[in-house]
């Protein structure tokens, strides 16, 4: 193993950590939702793919990330406060009244470029600042990540016409492929595959991937701004909702609740025997 990818499996465990921690002790927040787009996150804030500066968020330079599923909040909270975009500490804020930080995304966390509740809301302000930034021949990307049950919403696809039919292909889309809704299974309420074919037909270039595989999802987003295509860019990325955490996962009943009790311990053990070599 090299030692980026190392460092990243190491970062992922980290932050998997923080995430269950501060929804524990919210007693609230997404967790499953976001561990499993936790290895993509890591990826694209340590991974050398995203240009961001923590002392300067509103740097005019920097390359745009918009999470649509902004109900995965703490996964990107958690990544913030490690990079240094506001005192970790603050984290403890998480979920409490009057509070800024949320458990749908909120803009005034520096940082964050979008406040996000409404599924697809996300995807078509991306595809938007996309357009303004080739209007303004702007050199920076803007990437989002949508849930694949937010596929379901129908602005998603109205956004996916309007980005091919404009070549927006300074826009990337990462797609958390994890097979789960609010209540059930994505395939049994209604089947979202073939989700490449689907794509494909909106004039998208299409990649699928293993959303787990540090070096996989790193090697498809490295080579990203140096691309000569015209359309814009769709990386289906498959994943475990709540990868880590062995009892709260291939459960749809966890979306949006937190573990209590011995449930809470239990997750922290599996968390620790699955990725604690890694610490």
């Amino acid at each position: 193993m090299n030692e980026i990818v190392s460092k990243l499996k190491k970062k992922s465990y980290q932050i998997r950590k923080t995430v269950l921690e501060m929804c524990i002790k919210a007693e609230t927040g997404h967790i499953t939702s976001s561990l499993s787009c936790t290895d993509i996150l890591v990826v694209l804030y340590y991974g050398n793919i995203l240009r961001h500066d923590p002392n300067n968020p509103d740097w005019e330079e920097r390359d745009r990330f918009i999470l649509s599923k902004g109900h995965a909040s703490p996964v990107l909270y958690a990544i913030l406060a490690d990079c240094g975009y506001f005192d970790s500490k603050e984290l403890d804020k998480f979920a409490q009244k009057d509070g800024k930080f949320g458990v749908h995304l909120q803009r005034d966390v520096p940082g964050v470029e979008l406040t996000v509740g409404s599924l697809g809301q996300g995807f078509g302000t991306a595809a938007g600042i996309a357009l303004g930034a080739k209007m303004n021949r702007d050199l920076y990307l803007v990437f989002t990540l949508l849930g694949d049950g937010e596929c379901y919403e129908g602005s998603v696809w109205e956004t996916a016409l309007f980005a091919a039919h404009n070549r927006l292909n300074n826009l990337v889309a990462i797609i958390d492929r994890n097979y789960l809704c609010v209540t059930d299974f994505t395939e049994s309420l209604i089947a979202l595959e073939p989700m490449e074919e689907k794509w494909k037909s909106f004039g998208w270039e299409v990649v699928r991937i293993d959303g787990h595989s540090i070096e996989e999802i790193r090697a498809t987003l490295l080579p990203l701004r140096s691309r000569k295509l015209s359309k814009p860019f769709v990386i289906i990325a498959d994943t475990v909702k709540g990868e880590g955490v062995e009892s709260l996962c291939y459960k749809p009943l966890w979306h949006g609740i937190a573990p209590k009790g011995e449930a809470a311990k239990k997750a922290m053990m599996e968390l620790e025997r699955r990725f604690g070599s890694y610490e």
